[in-house]
């Protein structure tokens, strides 16, 4: 007979799991619980709702549990919520937020992939009906219905990946709203060096979104904002995209060590300090191969890479773990920006002497008539060479230069070997 497995989280990590572990035993059990209603959709394509790029709701759920059970017979649970783990019993207590009703599940191992909660700083106003956080289906589905109802004005807070995405597709539908995305640094996207980004902010600004840096929300009200500088906006709908934090709630409950940056501590097997439970995705802290440090990264790639892994170590099959560069890509507009490794401003923070280069050739050869220029930013150590970044932003393929300097600085090339 094969192994119990329980999964908790049903999405990037999760679902990851779940597949991997079927793939390498057919006898197992294997079960899945997800607190919300879908299982296995797309993250990264939520903001494209908005604009109606993704038309249904549905169409971003690439699972649905039915399929989990007829093809790999695999129980996803939704509307089910592990409430408590008992390890020593390896037991999980669940709530099944339909029926109201707890039972117990027991587990021969598990694995958990919890994800990470939206910050929502409590300033006055916060919780208004008015106000959102994009994480899931069905919020981005409130965000879409409550946008019908007469909006003109939107307020989107944070300039990340979300936050960026959102403004953006807002400003693609075909409703017309004035946009405004608000961010107390003094730049969008941290993956980007402030000379590079300067590129984005003008296509935001090009494409009709106002761009507010430096500045943050201090009060919401019913139909404005008003920011710290004193300036109001209106806005009858305000879309939080601040960051994420990670979901450690359980496994602090059950005695999981959590790490130095506050995500749940393990290995580079994925397991935790207690035995036979193993944590992937944006609720764990990693290492990263440039820093030497640990850090946390909330991007599904990494999400999947680390399931796998899990479930390997899980059957006796060897994997190596080198850490993580970060690699990351976005189109922003007409602009595709994709980044991998570290900045120069990040390599000046962890002290690690550097230089950087910059090239701005065409895409494709200059005589043909679709050629756009393509900026790039090399970073790399001194005096060894190493290449440690890399930034690219074109209107034309910027992610296919980035996925080769992805594969050489995992290998450690330098710049004579690009």
């Amino acid at each position: 007979m094969g192994k119990k497995v329980v999964i908790i989280g049903g999405v990037a990590g999760g679902a990851s799991v779940a597949a991997r572990t079927r793939r390498l035993d057919e006898a197992a059990e294997i079960i899945m619980f997800e607190k919300g209603p879908n299982v296995s959709f797309s993250n990264c394509c939520l903001p494209n709702h908005l604009s109606g790029m993704i038309e249904k709701s549905e169409d971003l759920v690439l699972m649905t549990p039915d399929v989990f059970k007829k093809q790999y017979n695999i129980t996803a649970r939704v509307n089910q919520e592990v409430v408590g783990i008992n390890p020593e019993q390896k037991t999980v207590q669940v709530k099944d937020l339909q029926a109201g009703k707890e039972y117990e599940e027991s587990y021969d191992a598990l694995f958990m992939a919890p994800g990470a909660n939206p910050i929502v700083p409590k300033i006055s106003g916060y919780d208004k009906a008015h106000v959102f956080s994009v994480k899931n289906v069905v919020d981005i589905d409130k965000i879409n219905k409550f946008m019908q109802n007469g909006v003109k004005d939107v307020v989107v807070v944070g300039g990340g990946f979300i936050g960026v995405e959102v403004a953006e597709n807002l400003k693609l539908s075909a409703a017309g709203f004035n946009v405004t995305l608000v961010e107390k640094a003094d730049q969008i996207m941290c993956t980007l060096d402030y000379d590079m980004v300067q590129i984005l902010h003008k296509e935001l600004i090009d494409n009709g979104v106002q761009l507010i840096l430096e500045d943050a929300i201090a009060t919401i009200n019913d139909d404005s904002v008003v920011l710290e500088s004193g300036q109001t906006l209106p806005a009858q709908a305000v879309v939080m995209a601040i960051g994420v934090t990670p979901d450690t709630r359980l496994a602090q409950q059950a005695g999981l060590e959590i790490g130095e940056t506050g995500a749940i501590l393990v290995n580079h097997h994925y397991q935790t300090s207690v035995p036979n439970i193993y944590a992937v995705g944006d609720a764990v802290e990693v290492y990263h191969q440039l820093t030497h440090k640990k850090t946390r990264l909330a991007l599904a790639g990494p999400a999947q890479k680390q399931a796998r892994a899990a479930a390997d170590h899980l059957y006796g099959i060897p994997t190596r773990n080198n850490g993580v560069i970060g690699s990351s890509c976005i189109k922003i507009f007409e602009m595709n920006v994709a980044s991998t490794g570290l900045t120069e401003a990040m390599a000046k923070r962890c002290g690690i002497p550097h230089d950087m280069v910059y090239l701005i050739p065409g895409d494709i050869v200059g005589i043909m008539p679709d050629a756009t220029p393509f900026f790039l930013k090399l970073v790399f150590e001194v005096p060894t060479g190493k290449i440690i970044g890399a930034q690219a932003i074109s209107r034309g393929n910027a992610t296919k230069r980035i996925d080769v300097v992805a594969a050489m600085i995992s290998m450690g090339a330098t710049l004579e070997d690009l």
